[in-house]
């Protein structure tokens, strides 16, 4: 298929904490080939995948959800590539603090309450914009510490307060769709009406997510659209989950690619939805179901190795037609969950750099 590549006029960042000199430490590289699905794979990206696999987990959909829960991530291979290279990070830039939502908050949210966790610039004074974040994991895994990486990276990188969501999460017998959509709703509520207490902007708050997180993000629009709730001001989706087609010409050509694949996908959607037909309702189809109108100004950020990829440009496209105004930028030779990776995948650090740009001119 031809590759949906848009210039990225992007320079590659320093390191976190490394100069841009040559004194810079070099790169992390691959030992091995490049995959037969993934010639063009960047080289760092490449490197990290392969530590993935290394950790030769079984494949997901031979595990329970709470087995599932338990298997390495990719930014534990991020993490393996850095300590085996003698790499330190600095220090993070941010507070860090968690609460939890009033048991119940909302009509469909979690009867026990929503735990939350909040990343604040240091030296922070007066009200700063807020983003609240929503990890990936296709309703099933993640974390808030496997996606820390990326709420740490927004908050540090737009100064602005991130509220990072612990939503529920599917398995066999409970928390069906919508109850991770309620519970991202919830929590946007939430910073919404508390946002004094936890020194947010109420008028400079955004949404942000991946993958799973990145539906979820713009459902949370869909339906504080219809709730009569503010929106926010803008939507970040990073290879967003936005179709329920499994047969669009990136599954097709990345349907065995690492670390997202067609048959996690089929796995995570049989745990979420109690029937086939929810993957039908305007929340999960935002390509083909949903009414788009009125939605914030959005950014979609899309990697090139990943079955999503597809439905990321269409909703790009659907977006635009329906007056929203929409910037998409796609990252060769990435792979899914590849946001993350920035201390180790140049191209990683281009989308930290291209998101935390778009979030602070929305803040202006």
């Amino acid at each position: 298929m031809a590759h949906l590549l848009l210039p990225l006029g992007l320079a590659a960042a320093a390191l976190a904490g490394c100069s841009k000199d040559d004194s810079s430490p070099a790169r992390i590289q691959p030992t091995g080939s490049k995959p037969s699905y993934a010639p063009t794979i960047d080289d760092q990206m490449q490197a990290v995948i392969e530590q993935f696999v290394a950790f030769n987990d079984p494949a997901l959909p031979t595990l329970s959800a709470r087995q599932a829960r338990m298997a390495h991530s990719v930014t534990d291979a991020v993490n393996t590539l850095l300590a085996k290279n003698g790499r330190v990070l600095p220090s993070p830039n941010s507070t860090v603090s968690q609460r939890v939502l009033p048991a119940g908050y909302t009509a469909g949210s979690a009867p026990d309450g929503v735990p939350v966790r909040i990343y604040t610039p240091l030296n922070a004074a007066g009200a700063l914009p807020g983003i609240v974040y929503l990890h990936g994991g296709g309703w099933v895994i993640g974390s808030l510490n496997v996606y820390e990486p990326s709420a740490q990276a927004l908050a540090e990188r737009t100064g602005a307060v991130v509220v990072s969501v612990d939503y529920r999460l599917a398995s066999e017998t409970m928390n069906k769709f919508p109850a991770a959509h309620e519970d991202a709703y919830a929590a946007y509520k939430w910073v919404r009406d508390n946002a004094a207490s936890i020194g947010i902007n109420p008028a400079k708050i955004a949404i942000a997510g991946e993958s799973a997180g990145g539906n979820m993000a713009a459902a949370v629009c869909i339906l504080a659209r219809e709730r009569g709730l503010a929106l926010p001001i803008h939507e970040l989706l990073v290879y967003p989950v936005a179709d329920n087609n499994l047969n669009t010409a990136s599954y097709q050509q990345y349907a065995n690619a690492v670390p997202l694949n067609k048959a996690n996908i089929v796995y995570f959607t049989g745990l979420y939805f109690t029937t086939p037909a929810d993957g039908d309702n305007r929340l999960i189809s935002l390509v083909d179901v949903a009414d788009l109108k009125g939605l914030p100004p959005t950014t979609i950020i899309a990697a090139e190795i990943d079955p999503l990829q597809t439905e990321g440009k269409s909703l790009a496209d659907k977006l635009t037609a329906a007056g929203v105004s929409t910037t998409y930028q796609l990252y060769p030779g990435t792979t899914h969950e590849f946001f993350g990776t920035y201390s180790v995948v140049p191209p990683a650090r281009d989308a930290q750099d291209f998101a935390a740009t778009r979030l602070k001119a929305a803040f202006q």
